[in-house]
């Protein structure tokens, strides 16, 4: 028999707060992503006012978090009895407020110019539907065309066959094909093929390129070219290196992957984060706090709610609670701006040699090397470096940039996986182009040098680097040098 009951159960369980949930949004956050928090939150909560804004000194009307705090810790009850010491964190909120950290905020702000606003490009699709419909005027065939156009992916390529479009739609198989045909005239021209070849094939035809050698190579031969297999290439068509190279530069000139050209992706411009100077001989760090408003709290509102404790009590719970999100928003921004400034810190003082000298000096480092050292969650320094750039006098550079896994010298001592990296880069810069250096090679040289790596770890770091194996090297190599 089933039957329904009421039982209490004791249960420990991890909850986190509004304002520590709070606290982590804001430390993973950039400095512009910032800024938009910032005056969404000054645009809600009426009790947050930036610094200087009303034209009016503090002791005339307005209190500073500081203030604010200092009232807490007294304890000051109000004039009809009612102690605000639970909403003003009475156990020292201003040891949040570290006006020492510097940074490069400028005072002032210019509205922002309507020049520099500019409308959003074209999306591939977009392109795409604007010429189909300057091309089919025919109902059905703008409607194939609008389908095949919706099945194209970034690169270009349609994703579905032919024949599933026309069983879908449905129409006739060959009223698809010629649409399609025409699509791939389109700008750009090889968009809504199905394969590499008909891709390349579809731009010789729209260039208008008489080239039936290079025709031949990209028709049958494409996995001769992908292997950088020339000689055998050349022999298959029965003509010279240098003759065969002509062919090939033609088809380098040809795009792969034609709906590039009108990707979503976008140039990012990066404003750094943090700043590292070199003054005096010393390495200094500043936070960069530009376009960030200081906040501070409206002492009239909070006159207010003192005033209309008895009247409404309504309007007192309410400037109440606005009072204690604010303050929890401001310490929030404190911490967050502390605890970036320690983690820049410890990074500067670890990287002082790179700092000096470059590349060769970077010193290896990790995620939990850096959360022991200063006490912090191997979750919090992620936070900390996730999308935060330093500028500094060697560039710009991301802060998970210097975080990474080290290999063991001859003597134990520790070496940078991006010092290894860069050095592969040199050695194969550097290296006989008619006898270019194989992995086995590469190891052969690192440990003489006192690295212990693996032959399949070069490989790896070499890979990363777009380094293509030593056979690939030589060929590529052997096919440029033939006149």
């Amino acid at each position: 028999m089933i039957k329904q009951k009421l039982n209490q159960k004791q249960a420990q369980k991890l909850i986190l707060a509004p304002a520590l949930q709070q606290a982590i949004k804001l430390l993973q956050l950039t400095n512009l992503e910032l800024q938009q928090v910032v005056y969404d939150e000054l645009s809600e909560n009426p009790l947050l006012e930036i610094e200087g804004e009303s034209g009016e000194e503090t002791a005339a009307g307005e209190a500073s978090p500081e203030e604010s705090g200092a009232d807490a810790e007294t304890g000051q009850a109000d004039s009809d009895g009612q102690n605000y010491d639970d909403v003003i964190f009475s156990a020292g909120f201003e040891d949040y407020l570290d006006d020492s950290i510097p940074t490069l905020n400028e005072t002032g702000q210019d509205e922002p110019r309507f020049e520099n606003q500019v409308s959003e490009s074209p999306s591939l699709w977009d392109h795409l539907n604007w010429q189909a419909g300057l091309t089919f005027f025919e109902p059905g065939e703008l409607k194939v065309a609008e389908y095949i156009i919706g099945n194209i992916n970034e690169d270009g390529y349609l994703t579905v066959s032919p024949e599933e479009i026309a069983s879908r739609l449905p129409e006739d198989l060959a009223l698809v094909e010629e649409v399609r045909s025409k699509i791939k005239m389109f700008d750009p021209p090889g968009c809504g093929s199905l394969t590499l070849k008909e891709a390349l094939l579809a731009q010789m035809d729209s260039l208008n390129l008489q080239d039936e050698t290079a025709r031949r190579i990209i028709a049958d031969y494409l996995p001769l070219l992908e292997k950088a297999a020339h000689q055998e290439l050349a022999s298959q068509l029965n003509i010279s290196l240098a003759e065969l190279r002509l062919h090939l530069d033609l088809i380098k000139n040809l795009d792969p992957a034609p709906g590039r050209k009108y990707s979503e992706d976008r140039t990012i411009y990066v404003v750094p984060d943090i700043y590292v100077v070199k003054e005096r001989g010393e390495w200094k760090i500043y936070l960069n706090e530009e376009g960030l408003p200081r906040l501070r709290l409206n002492r009239y509102y909070r006159q207010l709610a003192q005033a209309g404790v008895k009247a409404d009590q309504e309007t007192a719970r309410f400037i109440k609670d606005k009072m204690k999100r604010a303050l929890w928003f401001i310490k929030s921004i404190n911490q967050r701006n502390r605890t970036i400034y320690r983690v820049a810190d410890y990074i500067v003082k670890k990287q002082k040699e790179f700092l000096e000298n470059g590349l060769e000096a970077l010193k290896p480092m990790t995620l939990i090397e850096i959360g022991r050292e200063l006490g912090l969650h191997e979750s919090t320094i992620g936070r900390v470096v996730a999308n935060k750039y330093m500028m500094t006098p060697l560039g710009l550079f991301p802060l998970k940039y210097f975080f990474h896994k080290s290999l063991s010298g001859a003597y134990g001592e520790e070496i940078s996986s991006l010092k290894i990296k860069d050095r592969i880069r040199k050695l194969v810069q550097n290296e006989d182009k008619t006898n270019p250096l194989s992995d086995e090679e590469i190891v052969a040289i690192l440990t003489r040098e006192n690295v212990q790596i693996a032959r399949r770890t070069v490989a790896k770091y070499r890979g990363q680097q777009g380094l293509p194996p030593a056979n690939i090297r030589k060929k590529k190599f052997l096919l440029e040098e033939v006149e």
